[in-house]
This record gives structure tokens, C-alpha cells and sequence, in this order.
């Protein structure tokens, strides 16, 4: 696990103190090949590539990743691929969430037997548990494994939030860690940073900024498939007290942001985005997903085009 480079980011950029799992994270696709079958080659060379753009963490295995139409042996597979191209250079997270906790638990010691740096485990959702349930299942996730965890909050697809109380009980688990925050409420966030050791992590682009200057250590983000670079500037910026510099990289990202998260959904126009950037050669998605259509693509360009990334 890449510690080393954290600590000396840490001495060098005035970085927050705990960071356990790098400071600026892409939550990965999984790329296909044209018949939807996993293209490793390709999840390799994206990696790599997102990595030297400047990400030291890389998240597979998420919603994003399209962790719910990948096989358990496939998420596997896509791991120790990631694991093998860019562990040494990057904390590799994988996303075990699921709204079965025996599941999660066997997902999370299978990650854990792979290697992986830590785990991304998003609230259990359809089924709407109650708050005592949500603690419970985060429990028993926590305790399969001796790797650290980062929660996923993001009512607007579980259902259910994590609250405020409920986190302030999580964290007394050693270890539950840190926050991947989508809840749009950056008041509570604010709350349990000032009440918590948790690290917060941003998992809204629209907020990246925001929230970082609320006291999130980082982001785990979907743009930065296109805006590794800029985004990893972003947070030296804010680090070193240039909050104007910060804005601009944030208002210079805007037309990203419209055209990979606000047209469809985001695992779509990620791979659109790459395919753009000429890191793989197709879009492919699995149904129920569908491949962005050549309309959405002219479109997606031409924001890319506006925030200088194409």
C-alpha cells in the first residue's frame, strides 16, 4: 500500500493530516470490449493513465464501474488487474456494497484476499433499512475484514441517507475511516467533520470544491476521467491558501461537469469521455445502461472542448 506517497504529499503540499485513502480518487469504469465482456487490457491501461494524470487512488467496482451487472468472479478479475497495473503507485479501493450483508461481507474478505488497500461500501439500498439496520450492516462489513472502510452516502439512489447521529456512531469503529459524501447537504457534512476523525471525501462533482473547502480531504470523482490533471490541481490550490486559483479551476470544469453528469447517467458519458480522450476505443455499457448516442457525444466534445480537456 502506497503510505510513502501520501506522507511525503502530505509534508510537501501542507495536506490534511489523514487522508487514508489518497486525495484525489476516480471512481473507475470497467471497460468492455464491443460484446460487453470485460476488456483487461484496456481497465489496465485506463488505470495508468488516470494515475499518471495525476489521481493516487482509484475506485472500482462502483456504481460507476457498473458494479451491478459485473459477476463477483468479474469484480474480482477488474481488482487484481488494478491492483497489478497501479498498487504501488495508488491506494486501490474496492467497491463491495450491496443490500445483502452477508453478500457485502463475502464480497469485502474476497477483495481483501485480492489485495485491495481498502473498501467503498454504499448504504444497502431498495430495501430502505432503518437507521439501527444501516449501522448494523456497516458493522458487520467492518468486522469480515481487517481493511479500512470509506462509507458511500447517496440517499438520491439508496433511499435512505446515513444520519448524522448513525455517522457519529460509525465512526467510533476503528475501522470505518472515512466518508464517500453524495448527500448534497454539506451542512451535515460539515457536522460530522467538526465531530469526527472520519475523512470526507466529495462524491458529487457539482461539489467538488465546496467541500473541500469545508474540510474534505479529497473526492472520489467521475469527471476526472477527463479532469485527473486539473482536479489534483485543484486540491493543491486549496491546500496552499489560493482559494482564487481553486475558483477558477472550479468555474474551468463547469462545462465537464454539465456533459459527463447532468445529460445522462455517468458511467455512460464517462466512456464516452474516454473514448473522446482516445483511452479505449469504444463506449460500451451493459444493459440496462446504453451507450451514449452520437447526439450526446457531439455534445460531451463540445463541453470538453469549452474546459480545455479535448
Amino acid at each position: 500500500m502506497p503510505d510513502e506517497l501520501f506522507t511525503i504529499a502530505a509534508a510537501t503540499t501542507g495536506a490534511p493530516a489523514s487522508a487514508p485513502f489518497g486525495r484525489a480518487l476516480t471512481a473507475m469504469v470497467t471497460p468492455l470490449t464491443d460484446d460487453a465482456g470485460l476488456d483487461l487490457k484496456a481497465t489496465a491501461a485506463l488505470a495508468e493513465k488516470l494515475v499518471d494524470d495525476g489521481c493516487d487512488g482509484i475506485v472500482v467496482s462502483g456504481t460507476t464501474g457498473e458494479s451491478p451487472t459485473t459477476s463477483d468472479v468479474e469484480k474480482d478479475a477488474v481488482l487484481r488487474t488494478v491492483l497489478e497495473a497501479v498498487g504501488t503507485r495508488a491506494h486501490v479501493v474496492a467497491g463491495v456494497g450491496t443490500y445483502d450483508t452477508r453478500h457485502t461481507s463475502e464480497l469485502a474478505q474476497a477483495a481483501e484476499k485480492a489485495g485491495a488497500h481498502g473498501l467503498l461500501v454504499v448504504t444497502p439500498y431498495y430495501s430502505k433499512p432503518p437507521q439501527e439496520g444501516l449501522y448494523q450492516h456497516f458493522v458487520a462489513v467492518a468486522t469480515a475484514t481487517d481493511l479500512p472502510i470509506m462509507l458511500y452516502d447517496i440517499p438520491a439512489r439508496t433511499g435512505v441517507p446515513i444520519a448524522t447521529d448513525t455517522m457519529l456512531r460509525l465512526a467510533e469503529h476503528e475501522r470505518i475511516v472515512a466518508v464517500k459524501d453524495a448527500k448534497g447537504d454539506v451542512f451535515a457534512s460539515s457536522e460530522v467533520m467538526s465531530r469526527t476523525g472520519l475523512a470526507y471525501y466529495c462524491g458529487d462533482d457539482a461539489l467538488n470544491l465546496a467541500l473541500l473547502t469545508h474540510g474534505a480531504v479529497g473526492f472520489v470523482s467521475v469527471v476526472a476521467h477527463a479532469a485527473a490533471r486539473e482536479y489534483a490541481e485543484m486540491i493543491r490550490a486549496v491546500d496552499s491558501g489560493d482559494l482564487p486559483r481553486a475558483l477558477r479551476l472550479h468555474r474551468r470544469l463547469i462545462p465537464a461537469v454539465r456533459g459527463i453528469m447532468t445529460r445522462t447517467q455517468g458511467a455512460i458519458m464517462a466512456k464516452a469521455a474516454i473514448q473522446l480522450r482516445g483511452v479505449t476505443d469504444n463506449r460500451t455499457v451493459r444493459s440496462p445502461l446504453v451507450p451514449a448516442t452520437d447526439e450526446q457525444v457531439a455534445l460531451l466534445r463540445a463541453d470538453l472542448a469549452e474546459a480545455g480537456l479535448v
